[in-house]
Order: C-alpha cells, then sequence, then structure tokens
C-alpha cells in the first residue's frame, strides 16, 4: 500500500498531517512554518510561526503585536510527532528559508522562492537533498537569466549619475523588503553617498542593519518638508509609482529593478524610464540545477511558469507537477 504524501495541499494551505503543522498558510492555523516573511507566505492569524532567526525579527514587525514568533537556527531539527523538520537557508532575502521535513527516513524540502546567485544581504541558498521537492516557478521560462548583480548596481549607479549630471532626480522602484536592501548593499562598491528611502524601506533597512547586513547609509523622505532632490537617489516601493507621494520629486526619472525587465514588452508596459534585471527568484538555469542538485525522485512546481517547467521535466524523465498554491510572485 503507497504511503500518503508527507505534505498535501488542503483549503488552509500546504499541510503536514503527521506533523499537525502547515508551511506558508494562506489561512489560520494552529502551527504555521514560515519560509520568508514576504506577505504571500506569511500571512496573520496563525497561533504560533516558526521562522529562521535571521528573519523573525522582520516577521514579528509585520504581524500583530504579541503574535507567538518562535526563532529557528538554520539546521536546528524541531521535532513535531514522529516529523523532524529544520529550516535551510534559501538565499531569497534575509531569513528566509527551506523547510526540510522528514518522517521514517522519507524527505520533503519546501523551498519557498529561492536564489542561487551571490547576494551580499542574505545568508546563500544550501542544497539539501531530498525524496521530493516543492519548489516555486516564478521565472521558469529559458528567456530568463540574469545579469551579474554587481554589472546591474553598476548600470543603477551609472543611471543615477547621469540623471545627476541633467540636475534630475533619479526614483528607483524596488520590493521594499530584500530587493532594497540588496540595491543598497550592491551600490556600496561605487558610493557611500546617502539614499533617500521611502518609510515602507527605511524601517526594513534597520531591521537589516540590527543583523549586521552592510548597506549605504540611508535618509528618510519625511513628510512634505521642503527639500531639493535634484541629483538625488530615491528608493522607493512599486506602490509609490504614480501616488501623490511622487509629486515631491520634482523633475525626475523613473526605474525599476526586477527580472520582469528582462523582457522588453513588460518593461514598455510599466511605463517606468529604466528597468534594471534585478531579481531575488531563480532563474531558468538555476531552477534546473537546483532540482538537479537535490536528486529528488519528484518534483512540485508552485507559482508562476509551472506548465513550461513541467513539461520539460517530464521530457527529462523527471516525474513532475504543478501544485495548486495562493503564492505569487512579489516582484
Amino acid at each position: 500500500m503507497h504511503a500518503p504524501d508527507l505534505i498535501t495541499t488542503t483549503p488552509r494551505g500546504l499541510y503536514c498531517a503527521a506533523g499537525d503543522f502547515y508551511v506558508d498558510p494562506w489561512q489560520p492555523a494552529a502551527r504555521a512554518i514560515i519560509t520568508h516573511a514576504h506577505g504571500d507566505h506569511l500571512r496573520a492569524g496563525s497561533a504560533r510561526y516558526f521562522l529562521a532567526a535571521p528573519g523573525a525579527t522582520i516577521a514579528a514587525m509585520r504581524l500583530p503585536s504579541g503574535t507567538a514568533v518562535h526563532a529557528l537556527d538554520y539546521g536546528e531539527p524541531l521535532a513535531f510527532g514522529p516529523v523532524t523538520v529544520s529550516l535551510h537557508p534559501a538565499g531569497h532575502i534575509l531569513g528566509s528559508a527551506q523547510i526540510r521535513v522528514e518522517r521514517d527516513g522519507e524527505i520533503w524540502v519546501v523551498s519557498g522562492d529561492y536564489k542561487r546567485d551571490p547576494d551580499p544581504t542574505c545568508e546563500p541558498f544550501s542544497v539539501v537533498a531530498c525524496d521530493v521537492f516543492i519548489s516555486e516557478a516564478t521565472f521558469a521560462l529559458p528567456v530568463y537569466r540574469w545579469t551579474d548583480a554587481k554589472q546591474v548596481a553598476l548600470e543603477i549607479f551609472e543611471w543615477w549619475q547621469a540623471n545627476r549630471q541633467r540636475r534630475l532626480a533619479s526614483v528607483l522602484f524596488a520590493y521594499a523588503l530584500g530587493k532594497a536592501q540588496r540595491v543598497l548593499a550592491e551600490l556600496a562598491a561605487f558610493t557611500d553617498e546617502p539614499v533617500f528611502v521611502h518609510g515602507a524601506v527605511a524601517s526594513l533597512v534597520a531591521a537589516y542593519r540590527a543583523r549586521g547586513v552592510p548597506m549605504l547609509p540611508t535618509l528618510p523622505v519625511v513628510g512634505d518638508e521642503p527639500r531639493d532632490y535634484a541629483g538625488a537617489l530615491v528608493v522607493a516601493p512599486p506602490s509609490a509609482a504614480g501616488s501623490p507621494w511622487m509629486r515631491r520629486f520634482g523633475e525626475h526619472r523613473t526605474g525599476f529593478c526586477s527580472g520582469w525587465m528582462r523582457v522588453r514588452g513588460d518593461r514598455r508596459r510599466r511605463g517606468f524610464d529604466r528597468g534594471f534585471v534585478l531579481s531575488d527568484h531563480a532563474d531558468w538555469p538555476s531552477l534546473l540545477r537546483t532540482i538537479q542538485d537535490t536528486r529528488a525522485r519528484r518534483v512540485l512546481l508552485t507559482h508562476g511558469r509551472t506548465e513550461t517547467l513541467v513539461r520539460f521535466l517530464r521530457e527529462q524523465a523527471v516525474d513532475a507537477a504543478a501544485l495548486s498554491t495562493e503564492y505569487g510572485a512579489e516582484e
């Protein structure tokens, strides 16, 4: 008789019945093991949350006051009945983790979001061998191949300096958690000049600094106080684009950091002056390499271009299927 799957999809989220816990549940649960603190993976309402220690502070900031948040060291084993759980670096953002779940020698890994490229703001991805690998597929098309982040940071710096020569402010849109901090860290190779940041970015930059992550100095964009932003770089979340908040910068140019900027049509549709291809997700080659590195006999794919990657893997004789979840691509 075939043993039941160690992790199944339920209306509440990914569930391990043997250990009675959920991984990144999209509805409230008694015990929630969280891969990282982005909003599609960390949702309020659960009774107890378990996260890798570097991300626990950020989770506590994003959850209601008094929420029970338990910090775990990477690799620290945690027993839930017959199931042993441990968290391992995913390389996505600060505190991101893959969830390793083991019962009677069978190992499943829920990767959450991950990347293989170097990132000075978080622990690098750690390959975890497993029987079943649950992987994202956000950028699972062959066109998505990333340029070295240091080269992208140089492009951002040169764009900023070119705008400065024209007395223009440079407003760079980047996801508030993870991407903004990575940009500030990578730019430190070219300057030590302070960068202005939106309030949604500022609090998270402070959390990164508290974990010892080196970044450029930052200054808050405060209220409506008069200030000349000509020549300055401003980092803000994409939600600020087109909002009244932008009026204070006078004449300016806009840029957007995202893996989606790899495709020219996406750059045009989004209406930014400049697109910079910088992603915190695995590109096509990294997805294939990671699946191979895990030596998984079965691969389940969540959110993104699942159909393309499922088809490709099946052509390579890999047992692959799509897994329906409520996760999204925050980029």
